[in-house]
């Protein structure tokens, strides 16, 4: 059977007096005292029932305790011991003052009682004994320490009485369950107690209290201060926090932020985070630090909504004299504490003006200037403030706030040297990619590269190589890893990919090469001691805008997508061919038709490798953003991009490639078949004449006649039958070919003084903007480029 709540309301005379001091709340037990019924006294002012006028209401503090004359109702002066509590707002209550005194347990208990016979009470430990009414029948000198009044003064007053607080009601309710079920409990609280100037973490051990038959005659209360557990807990709780929420990033802004919001509110009202420039001091942060120093604002944070507190906002730099507590604690490398009532900050806030003026608005009294070191070096300061929070910095806020800083600094310096090396690395590949595409006759393109979100830059390439006979080679590449050295890699790959180029090989030929090359980069790697194998995968396409066909081949890299015009895009059948770096195995070319205006477009994996989908439905996203109808192909890669990585962030790079071709129309080609007679270069060389009239490139004809004369002859010279020649024009340029089916390279060769010939090749070098040799199934071609100007046509 349960037991009903003790309470007895007429034992304590009780009163509550309103902010405005009228009386609020009248109980039985203060109209016992003074004989006035509820009804006659509330809502009338408070001060009526003082004996003497000249007693000051309210009192000054949070509690107040002492003897007044009060005004019976039958008009004798009553002297009556008051304990007054101030209670403030909550939950839109306009705060009161709670007044009370026992009526009774005024009295000693009488020596058979055996409340009186609980231990503990010459303890030095606080304890109290309460009766089965919940009121206060003993304490020991240590309770009433803690209490702050003397055991007569409150003898017969409850818990929830005596401490005037909200904690003290639970603590009197927990009191309660002891009572009721017999049985011990331990209840932790944070309070600051009538003795206090502060609040202390407590821990209040109840037992029931019994008579010699075994009845619960009321309960012991023993409180310990565990002030000191609580706060060890509270550091080791706040540096677990530090270390899960610093350094989720390699983001140097984002983890000064985390470093902020960490020690707000747990340690500081308004905390500030300034690093120094590494820029400033070559590239590395200084070991010792000289005032005045220039700090960037890198975050900041409040308990104030707004950070009003704050002067300059995160970005902002702003140099600090000799005089400020950011310098102060730099170059003296420790933290440095201060005060506004000590005077530490008078010269500093009177050297900043609107920082003083920040201080006295918002009643900042105490700083902690924390130096912000790693690895030897100093990163910038933390400085701490407090302004809500009443007591100053103590030692083992500064080892604490000491601590997270450490922690907070490591990952600091580990962001800035990953910000440094992926910057270093970005200019790396920025220099080996090309900066633009050039302008050819083939056909128009436009490219994108994205560094991985993470992972940071890596070996994905594209390139776009004019070769000759107004062809162009597009490839697309990706070495395997990130970093500095995956770049590396891969701008010696693509320095190599346009030296084969030049040479005009085949895409399968080109690739057999570019494998034999990565195997050696493998060997290398592996004599130096690095650890891993290079590998990496290549896509490499020749396409011909006189023949308007495309030669490809690809090494381990996803095949190319294709947009004919009035169709629908679709993946070109493409032999995959082993990723470069196995060794000995084949690579096969495979040739396309591409009809005028027909869209290529080269990427890699990292485009359409995604954690979300799989590569089908990213190649479904493809299809669909390149089937936009649009004429730029900026506009394309901007739309391909935004369909498959819609955040601007991919887990691995991304290179895109998208290509228009164009025909070359046949109005602007000429061949002519060679016949080998040496007497019969004469009327070849009409025939060009002739031809360059009707291009309306008459101002050429000179050049292009002396040219095309040493070419054939040559060809009839050393070359084998059938000979061919062919003129080719665009808006800039004028390329003469002369084909044979002897595969015998020629080469440029000095000849002597009196030497009759060997000086044809030379004269062609001589008189032409680049010439050279390719080869072909049938033999080879020899060509020279001769460039058109405008006044040539």
């Amino acid at each position: 059977m349960s037991r009903v709540y003790p309470f007895d309301d007429a034992a304590t005379a009780r009163a509550v007096i309103g902010h405005d001091g009228t009386l609020v709340e009248w109980n039985e037990g203060a109209r016992r005292l003074l004989g006035h019924p509820a009804d006659a006294v509330l809502g009338r002012p408070a001060a009526e029932l003082l004996a003497d006028a000249g007693t000051p209401w309210p009192p000054a503090g949070p509690r107040w305790a002492g003897t007044v004359g009060l005004r019976h109702r039958d008009g004798r002066t009553v002297p009556v011991w008051l304990l007054a509590h101030r209670r403030p707002p909550h939950d839109e209550h306009p705060g009161d003052w709670l007044v009370v005194t026992p009526l009774t347990g005024t009295d000693p208990p009488a020596g058979d009682d055996p409340l009186t016979e609980a231990g503990l009470l010459q303890s030095p430990c606080p304890v109290a004994v309460y009766d089965d009414r919940l009121r206060l029948r003993r304490m020991n000198e240590a309770m009433a320490g803690v209490v702050g009044l003397p055991e007569e003064r409150v003898r017969g007053l409850r818990l929830a009485e005596i401490g005037g607080r909200p904690q003290s009601e639970e603590l009197e309710e927990s009191m309660l369950r002891v009572l009721t079920s017999g049985r011990p409990l331990d209840v932790q609280t944070f309070m600051r107690t009538g003795g206090e100037d502060r609040a202390h973490a407590w821990l209040a051990s109840m037992a029931p209290v019994r008579d010699p038959a075994g009845q619960v005659r009321g309960v012991c209360l023993a409180a310990h201060d565990i002030s000191d557990n609580h706060r060890a807990r509270q550091r080791l709780q706040l540096l677990n926090e530090a270390g899960v929420r610093i350094g989720t990033t390699l983001d140097v802004t984002r983890t000064a932020q985390e470093l902020a919001d960490v020690c707000v509110p747990a340690l500081a009202d308004f905390v500030t985070i300034d690093l120094l420039d590494p820029q400033e001091y070559g590239g590395e942060p200084p070991a010792r630090i000289t005032a005045p120093v220039r700090l960037r604002r890198a975050a900041h944070q409040s308990v104030l909504p707004g950070l009003p507190e704050a002067v300059i906002q995160p970005g902002t730099a702003e140099e600090y004299p000799a005089l400020s507590p950011q310098a102060d604690a730099l170059t003296a490398g420790r933290t440095i504490t201060a005060t506004v009532s000590a005077g530490d900050m008078d010269p500093w806030l009177a050297w900043h003006p609107e920082r003083g003026e920040r201080v006295r608005r918002f009643g900042i009294h105490s700083s902690m200037s924390v130096p912000i070191q790693a690895r030897g070096l100093t990163l910038g300061v933390a400085v701490l403030t407090r302004h809500r929070r009443p007591d100053p910095f103590t030692a083992d806020d500064v080892l604490l706030a000491e601590e997270i800083t450490a922690r907070a600094a490591v990952c600091i310096d580990n962001a800035r040297r990953y910000s440094r090396e992926r910057e270093t690395a970005l200019a790396l590949q920025r220099s080996l990619l090309p900066r633009s595409l050039p302008r050819t006759a083939a056909l128009e393109a436009s490219s994108r590269y994205l560094p991985a979100a993470r992972a940071g830059v890596g070996g994905d390439w594209f390139d776009v190589i004019p070769l000759s006979g107004m062809r162009v080679a597009m490839v697309v590449g990706d070495v395997v890893g990130h970093g500095i050295q995956a770049s590396a890699t891969m701008g010696r790959l693509r320095t190599a990919v346009r030296t084969l180029a030049d040479i005009d090989l085949a895409p399968d030929e080109l690739l057999t090469h570019l494998d034999d090359l990565v195997l050696r980069l493998s060997e290398d790697a592996g004599a130096e001691g690095s650890p891993g194998e290079v590998g990496a995968t290549c896509l490499y396409a020749v396409y011909d805008p006189v023949s308007r066909r495309c030669a490809l081949a690809r090494a381990g890299h996803p095949p190319p997508v294709l947009l004919r015009p009035g169709g629908r895009p679709q993946l070109l059948d493409l032999p995959a061919g082993p990723p470069l770096g196995l060794g000995g195995l084949p690579f096969e070319s495979t040739e396309v038709d591409l009809p005028e205006g027909t869209v290529l477009a080269l990427y890699t994996d990292g485009l359409v490798q995604s954690r979300e989908r799989d590569v089908e439905a990213s190649r479904e996203l493809l299809y669909r953003a390149l089937g936009q109808d649009t004429d730029s192909l900026e506009e394309a890669c901007d739309g391909v991009l935004h369909a498959l990585l819609p955040g601007g962030a991919a887990p691995d790079d991304v290179a895109l490639l998208l290509a228009r071709t164009r025909g070359l129309p046949a109005s602007q080609v000429a061949t002519w078949d060679i016949p080998a007679d040496p007497a019969l270069v004469a009327p070849i060389r009409k025939q060009v004449v002739d031809q360059l009239d009707a291009w309306s490139l008459s101002e050429a004809t000179f050049t292009a006649e002396l040219v095309v004369s040493e070419l054939v002859t040559n060809a009839i010279r050393y070359g084998a039958r059938p000979i061919r020649l062919r003129l080719i024009h665009d808006a800039t340029t004028l390329i003469c070919e002369v084909s044979d089916t002897s595969h015998t390279a020629p080469h440029l060769r000095r000849a002597k003084t009196f030497d009759e010939g060997g000086r044809g090749l030379l004269l062609v070098a001589q008189l032409t903007q680049r010439w050279g040799s390719r080869h072909t199934p049938e033999g080879k071609t020899i060509w020279a480029e001769l460039p058109l100007y405008e006044e040539d046509q």
